[in-house]
């Protein structure tokens, strides 16, 4: 028994560490990549890419609201902002991601408020339970 929970305690403690140590961009990649379920936007499928938009936290607007306002500005209209809006980060980060074309990306970092714009990559643990001999 006492073996389970130190292997439990190690698991839990390097994927912590791991989180700690991992760079905004791959935590918040790791969470657009989860919330990539929504309806594709209308531009082309093969040009469009999820991005990571780093923004100025807003003073007096709510987050995502902001959010879909700076995205309106780039794709045009509201509700093509709502099809292309992936995830919207509100506590930890500001920002959002997004599927953008190359040219919407290059728009969207010349827009008020945004600090970095950076394409979405997924990233893999180095090591896992299976290491581990859980």
């Amino acid at each position: 028994m006492q073996k389970i929970r130190t292997s439990a305690f190690l698991v839990s403690s390097l994927l912590f560490f791991s989180l700690i140590w991992s760079s905004p961009s791959s935590i918040a990649t790791a969470m657009a990549d989860d919330a990539s379920t929504k309806p594709q936007p209308s531009a082309t499928p093969e040009a469009a890419a999820v991005h990571i938009v780093y923004t100025e936290r807003p003073a007096d607007e709510d987050p995502e609201a902001f959010h879909i306002r700076i995205l309106t500005s780039v794709v045009g209209s509201e509700e093509a902002a709502k099809e292309a809006l992936v995830y919207s980060y509100k506590h930890a980060a500001s920002g959002f991601s997004a599927k953008l074309t190359p040219d919407q990306v290059s728009q969207m970092s010349r827009q008020p408020g945004v600090l970095q714009v950076v394409p979405s990559r997924t990233v893999q643990l180095h090591s896992g339970p299976a290491r581990l001999n859980v």
